[in-house]
């Protein structure tokens, strides 16, 4: 209830902020004469180089008329040859319908839309659109000519696949939408478009599929989404860190992906995905904590090898949190607990280190950090040579120097690679933060320190809701059912069930074989 009053508050605010930004001349209506409508246009949008207002005779009596548009976010071929030469050719004769006429018999755009006020103009104008204005009219055409250069569509850089499709999204909603229907032909299929941004008025949809997804989550979302009072929307996380439901909570309650066939593929389990103009990353909403290690290539895998992929990912998510912690713990407090060659092994490889093994490997993991970052921001190249051969000559010159063991440096090593596996980015942030509290836990209170944040954490993702429906299920809340696609991934014809956690209305039709009645 609380949060409800909350996004209640932010969508009145919201209402509020918009009415307050319109002034008199948004709400200016367009007029008769040609030439006040050009100056309005003009003055309203600065005037600047690349508007485009193209003035001409039409008909046998030369009625003046004007077209407008914005050079590079139009298709100019289509604007010249579809709509200009079309009118000066075909249009001779005028009478008090020509604007229908023009509409529904002359131009040969399917998307055409009829506006009388300034502000629809200018918005339609900001969207590619061509604004036609006749004089003597107080009706303007604003014609579907959007184009202009854009990225192709090319494979993911950010999820990668052995096996599957190399398609991704792009920065166009429009060529993202195509990509969903391309791979799921329902005809219940939805988007359901959304204004955001008080000043960039950027288009968000929200898509699903009526008849599966449960309804109370659409709401929500779209709830949600109302209350977003923003100027510009960068990138989809700029949504994602609005809608989600506890910003203090370092695990990411929805996630992001590149990919349509994840997208199609989690809105057929009932899902929600949620798409923002100008950014190749969608949305998708609710989650649970098994969603983050799981990967398209899980199921494009055979059952047994998807299985041991995905226990390895398991594993490599607990070594990549609590490896470095419980090396720590070990060494420090509970020496007892490590087989006594072994222990004698480290002790000979620690001779001469002077810092403790908690400041060891703080030092190490830091040093990670830094270099997981540059090679980030460096260009490609240059990124993979800094990350390769600075971790060699780093960690080759701390030990010759002796400031860390050698064996501090192959539990840095394995910690790192241990958190690449993690297909998820955001979750893998979360593992590091993670990762640091355990080393901290470990230096004060050994294993023991270990064990209460491991519970503190516990505490925290059972209590975690995205959109609403439990974090931790299908384990708290227990769906035994939803099992066979947590942790092992059963063979594809026994998994003939949605996830219980999403109550989709549509419980059964996920069956790829009819099951054996007994």
């Amino acid at each position: 209830m609380r949060r409800s009053s909350l996004f209640n508050r932010l969508k009145r605010k919201k209402e509020q902020s918009r009415q307050a930004g319109k002034s008199n001349f948004n709400n200016m209506k367009v007029t008769k004469k040609l030439d006040n409508n050009l100056s309005n246009i003009k003055e309203m949008l600065g005037d600047p180089n690349d508007l485009v207002v193209r003035e001409l005779l039409i008909g046998s009596i030369e009625k003046r008329a004007g077209m407008v548009y914005i050079s590079g976010l139009t298709d100019e071929n289509l604007i010249n040859n579809n709509i200009l030469k079309t009118i000066q050719l075909n249009l001779k004769q005028f009478d008090s319908n020509i604007i229908e006429k023009i509409h529904k018999e002359v131009i040969a755009i399917t998307d055409i839309k009829q506006a009388n006020n300034l502000d629809d103009v200018s918005l339609g104008i900001l969207n590619g659109n061509t604004a036609f204005y006749l004089d003597g009219h107080e009706t303007v055409l604003l014609m579907g000519t959007a184009g202009g250069e854009s990225r192709a569509i090319e494979q993911p850089q950010s999820e990668t696949l052995i096996r599957g499709p190399r398609d991704g999204f792009v920065e166009s909603i429009n060529t993202n939408m195509a990509l969903i229907r391309r791979d799921i032909k329902d005809p219940h299929l939805r988007f359901k478009p959304h204004e955001v941004g008080k000043r960039s008025k950027q288009t968000i949809v929200v898509s699903y599929i009526e008849g599966i997804v449960n309804p109370d989550i659409v709401t929500e979302i779209n709830r949600r989404l109302e209350t977003v009072d923003i100027d510009f929307i960068a990138d989809s996380a700029y949504v994602e860190q609005w809608i989600e439901d506890s910003f203090l909570s370092p695990f990411p309650q929805i996630l992001n992906t590149e990919r349509p066939d994840k997208v199609s593929s989690d809105l057929m389990q009932g899902k929600v995905a949620i798409l923002v103009d100008g950014t190749p990353f969608a949305l998708v909403a609710p989650i649970s904590i098994g969603d983050s290690l799981h990967s398209m290539e899980d199921y494009n895998q055979r059952w047994f090898s998807a299985t041991l992929l995905r226990v390895l990912r398991y594993l490599s998510a607990f070594l990549a949190i609590f490896l470095p912690g419980l090396y720590i713990a070990l060494v420090s407090y509970h020496p007892g607990m490590i087989p006594s060659t072994l222990t004698y092994s480290i002790a000979a490889t620690r001779e001469g280190v002077p810092f403790p093994a908690a400041i060891e490997a703080i030092l190490m993991a830091v040093t990670f950090e830094i270099l997981h970052e540059a090679g980030v921001r460096l260009p490609k190249v240059i990124g993979q040579t800094i990350g390769i051969v600075g971790g060699l000559v780093i960690g080759e010159a701390a030990v010759s120097a002796g400031i860390v063991s050698p064996i501090m440096v192959i539990v840095t090593a394995l910690t790192a690679i241990a958190s690449f596996s993690v297909p998820s980015f955001s979750i893998a942030l979360t593992f590091r933060i993670l990762r640091f509290s355990i080393i901290l836990a470990a230096a004060f209170l050994g294993l023991y320190g270990i064990i209460l944040v491991y519970i503190m954490v516990n505490i925290h993702i059972v209590n975690l809701k995205s959109i609403g429906k439990p974090y931790s299920a299908p384990f708290a809340p227990t769906f035994t059912k939803d099992f066979k696609d947590l942790i092992i991934r059963a063979p594809i014809t026994s998994i003939t069930k949605r996830p219980y956690n999403l109550k989709p209305l549509d419980q059964e039709s996920k069956d790829i074989l009819p099951e054996k009645k007994s």
